[in-house]
């Protein structure tokens, strides 16, 4: 565990993403609330050559995660066990090619939006660390906060909405193992909604 994990930066420190990975990796991709880790541990094993930072707070989540690397035997993982907002700002700039935000608390009531994940502040932090190019990944089944979504990255112009298509947002992409929170919400028979974004050029 303390090998893997990264600790909370000091301010102003920032994390030296070519020490985390050791062999060097091609790229580095980000999932913030990771829950149990199923489809973080996915990508990870699809993509031996990429570095995974997965940010959780909930240290039940953490100790799953960290026994699926062990029964996998990955080494391409690292994990902030705190508010991924802690570290953000000590993130390189142009230094994550994938970011994932899959299924976060849509805080539903209207007094509560303040503390929704994505907001002007984080869209800042995203569109730094995203290398030109790179993919924000969010999805939801909660149809306001898809809305919420929407309407915060489409007026931000560092972002790109991807789809063509109602199947571009109406389906996972192919490429996306289930978490268990989308399996519960298809369960009850909610629907569930994929997001992708690109960084544009700076």
């Amino acid at each position: 565990m303390p090998r893997l994990s990264i600790a909370v930066p000091q301010a102003g420190q920032a994390v030296a993403l070519a020490e985390l990975f050791r062999p060097a990796v091609d790229d580095v991709w980000m999932e913030i609330g990771f829950g149990t880790g199923e489809h973080l541990l996915a990508q990870a094993q699809q993509h031996p050559k990429v570095g995974f930072i997965g940010c959780e707070p909930y240290l039940n989540g953490v100790a799953a995660m960290l026994s699926g690397l062990a029964d996998a035997r990955l080494d391409n993982v690292r994990f902030f066990a705190d508010d991924a907002r802690r570290l953000l700002p000590a993130l390189p700039s142009g230094s994550i090619g994938r970011l994932f935000i899959l299924f976060p608390d849509p805080w539903p009531k209207s007094r509560h939006h303040g503390r929704r994940l994505i907001n002007v502040d984080t869209i800042g932090y995203f569109a730094r660390i995203l290398r030109e190019g790179g993919e924000l990944r969010v999805a939801s089944d909660h149809g306001g906060y898809v809305r919420w979504v929407l309407e915060h990255l489409t007026r931000d112009r560092s972002f790109c909405w991807s789809a063509r298509r109602a199947d571009d947002w109406r389906q996972r992409p192919e490429d996306a193992p289930p978490t268990r929170y989308e399996e519960k919400a298809m369960a009850r028979g909610q629907p569930c909604m994929h997001l992708s974004f690109r960084r544009t050029s700076r």
